[in-house]
């Protein structure tokens, strides 16, 4: 049988997948990752615990029925976007990566839009230049670790940095190097003129390939390593979202994806570049060979359940702790949830907003802080829908959901009833590894294109239309949006 092996470095786990080329899911094996915080606003990670985690995830599922290494033809990867891993010149990492969610950095953010011009800059990286993206990381090791700054030679994101483990190549994948700020997204190339602008080395910035391009192969060390064949092509891959875009067949203008896991994306291909002239949306490649799309990001999606589960209901189930919400009328008798527990991107690039629940009173139970939760989550996600909606060419055709929040009937009816569209679930419920493997079989020769390889493997299942609560949400929904105007200087202040 011929099997196909996806990778995904995510913040949480490090995730091996093998699947079938029709998408049957064969063997999947997830390892914890951890994750350090030392100072407020940071957040990294080591790139040897990833590396760890994907042997020993790749190792468990080779010895797991059905699976061997010679049956692989390609690997996928994809994982987290917008972490900087710097190497020395001998591929050595100099300190630990510096992830996508890592708020440190917005007087860099202010350096790079002050040197390159707000509307040049988005003309030309599709983005307006947030604190999760790469570039502004760049610069503060510069500002804050020159030590480091003058030792480093290689620039790798991190599905890039397990190319390099298990190929011995620095590669960097389309929509990927989007969110780096450094790339010319309409020409799918490095943008010389920010790179100069920013006095970044362009010695520092690896080969761009293309999601379903053949990158490396598994070299003898990795293959030792891991249980891999030696010699196993490795593709392009995709950064989480792209990948999990085609994990779900949004390949194709029209078909939105909407993930709702830690982070919420709402994801809408196009056939050309565009982007948003205030850069609300993010514009990048698409993992799709000649693709782009618009990208709306919420920070904390079900990381807002996550959180909120963790702190007031330790121990209980999600289903225990939402299924009572759906007894709470539309709107939770006036009580909303701002969900910027991380800071915000669309519509609001701020890295210090902050979450609030407004309009507690006395008669509020837990059901209706729950209801709120959720609400608040969907509220967000409309921002996103709504400036995609009016965007992106060819509009919304289809929307297909995923990720952990979409396990909840009682959510899913929620974000239908606000976003005023169905819904629809897929067979694939393995994110972006699934993608990942499915870039691979193109890249393998077994589908002509991604889209075919999509078609032949990803079926829609339940569908959730808006409900008779759809109309009820309007008053909600413009009281959330006036909110954060009159949060903003208190989120400042504080």
């Amino acid at each position: 049988m011929t099997l196909l092996l996806g990778l995904d470095i995510s913040t949480t786990g490090a995730k091996a997948l093998v699947i079938t080329p029709a998408g049957a899911v064969i063997a999947s094996h997830t390892t914890p990752q951890p994750i350090q915080q030392p100072a407020p606003l940071w957040s990294e990670q080591r790139p040897a615990d990833w590396w760890a985690g994907i042997v020993a995830s790749i190792r468990a599922v080779l010895d797991m029925p059905g699976v061997s290494a010679d049956a692989i033809a390609a690997v996928g990867l994809t994982g987290q976007m917008h972490g900087m891993v710097l190497l020395d010149g001998a591929g050595n990492v100099l300190r630990p990566a510096i992830l996508w969610n890592d708020q440190r950095t917005a007087a860099q953010c202010d350096a790079i839009t002050e040197r390159i011009g707000f509307e040049r800059l988005i003309a030309l990286t599709g983005n307006r230049a947030l604190t999760g993206f790469t570039a502004p990381k760049i610069l503060w090791v510069r500002d804050n670790e020159p030590e480091i700054f003058d030792r480093a030679a290689h620039l790798l994101l991190p599905k890039d940095y397990l190319r390099l483990m298990l190929t011995g190549e620095y590669a960097m994948e389309m929509s990927d190097a989007s969110g780096t700020a450094l790339l010319d997204v309409a020409n799918r190339r490095w943008s010389q003129e920010v790179v100069d602008a920013l006095d970044i080395p362009t010695a520092w910035l690896p080969t761009l390939a293309e999601g379903a391009q053949i990158t490396g192969t598994i070299s003898a060390e990795a293959a030792a390593a891991t249980g891999l064949r030696a010699g196993t092509p490795v593709v392009g891959g995709g950064g989480d979202q792209a990948a999990g875009a085609v994990g779900v067949g949004a390949v194709e203008t029209g078909i939105v994806g909407l993930a709702v896991g830690t982070s919420g994306v709402v994801f809408a291909p196009l056939d050309s570049y565009a982007y948003e002239p205030q850069g609300r949306l993010h514009a990048f490649c698409h993992a799709v060979p000649g693709m782009w799309h618009f990208m709306g990001v919420m920070l904390s999606a079900a990381g807002s359940l996550q959180w909120y589960a963790d702190t007031l209901a330790p121990g209980e189930s999600f289903d225990d702790l939402i299924a009572p919400a759906a007894g709470i009328a539309p709107g939770a008798e006036g009580l909303l949830f701002l969900p910027y527990l991380t800071g915000e991107r669309t519509p609001h690039p701020d890295p210090l907003a902050r979450g609030a629940f407004v309009g507690l009173t006395a008669r509020h139970t837990r059901a209706h802080i729950t209801r709120a939760v959720l609400e608040g989550v969907a509220f967000g996600l409309k921002d996103s829908f709504t400036l995609i909606a009016n965007n992106a060419p060819g509009g919304v055709r289809e929307v297909r959901i995923s990720g952990g929040g979409a396990k909840s009937a009682i959510w899913r009816q929620i974000m239908a009833d606000i976003l005023g569209a169905p819904l629809s679930t897929t067979n694939s419920t393995e994110g972006a590894a699934f993608g990942a493997a499915l870039l691979a079989a193109v890249g393998a020769g077994l589908y002509p294109d991604v889209p075919s390889a999509c078609r032949a493997s990803i079926h829609t299942g339940e569908t959730i239309a808006p409900g008779v609560h759809a109309d009820a949400y309007a008053d909600a929904y413009d009281n959330y949006g006036a909110l954060y105007p009159a949060l903003k200087e208190m989120f400042t202040r504080i």
